[in-house]
């Protein structure tokens, strides 16, 4: 039997029942996740899931020009490879880890097997697809109303919700990238979160002082995306985040 990281640490697999995670784990890899690995081309058939425990996870669209902008992000609440079971087998879009962190693996025939079992899994996965559905709808509602400060607070409590840390190596201009906005714009909201004690900025390091300050400032979207994780998944307890 594998030596996995935490069962625990990810919320999908936490939501099984014993027999259908008894089923899985000959096949679920523990593995670690490196900040820039590629995970998903556009268009290049999903040979796995991923189920990250600590890892952060970007799903990027790339533009005709080349650029790419984040769509969606995928932590420890969730899995990557949602085409395998939907019945696409492939994605439009690119998956990167923005977060260095654990992961556990599983190849698709695998998933599906026991997907078509049209167990638990299925209907724990199926949740999941609504949840992600939410959270895109919200991200749109968010970059339309919401100021690039609310936007970063609300990032920042997504980060540490799903690491468990308080502090991240993440530049300006990766946040600018996952926020949509110009690294300048980024550059103002992190200097007046740090002047007020909420947090410390330096190097391409962020660490939080002060998360009861950053959630009184985060836009409505942290709590809209929360409750409704909640609904569609009850048995996810974030874990407080350790100082450092």
């Amino acid at each position: 039997m594998k030596t996995l990281h935490s069962r625990g640490q990810n919320y999908l697999l936490s939501e099984l029942h014993a027999a259908e995670f008894d089923r899985l784990i000959a096949f679920l890899e523990p593995l670690m996740l490196t900040r820039g690995d590629i995970l998903y081309q556009s268009s290049v058939e999903m040979a796995y899931a991923y189920f990250p425990t600590t890892a952060i996870v970007s799903v990027d669209a790339t533009l005709a020009d080349g650029s790419t902008v984040e769509i969606a992000s995928v932590g420890n609440e969730g899995m990557l490879g949602m085409p395998i079971i939907l019945g696409g087998g492939a994605s439009r879009n690119r998956s990167i880890v923005r977060v260095t962190g654990r992961a556990y693996r599983i190849a698709a025939p695998h998933l599906l097997d026991e997907f078509y079992r049209q167990g638990p899994l299925l209907r724990l996965l199926l949740r999941y697809a609504q949840s992600m559905m939410a959270q895109l709808g919200q991200r749109v509602v968010c970059n339309g109303h919401h100021s690039a400060e609310q936007r970063l607070c609300t990032f920042i409590l997504q980060m540490m919700d799903r690491t468990f840390a308080v502090e991240f190596a993440i530049t300006q201009e990766e946040m600018g990238h996952l926020l949509g906005v110009r690294r300048e714009t980024i550059t103002d909201a992190a200097i007046h979160l740090q002047d007020r004690g909420l947090v410390r900025y330096r190097r391409g390091h962020l660490a939080v002082i002060d998360r009861p300050g950053i959630t009184a400032l985060c836009c409505e979207c942290y709590q809209s995306i929360s409750d409704d994780t909640a609904r569609l998944l009850p048995n996810r307890h974030p874990v407080a985040a350790k100082p450092t």
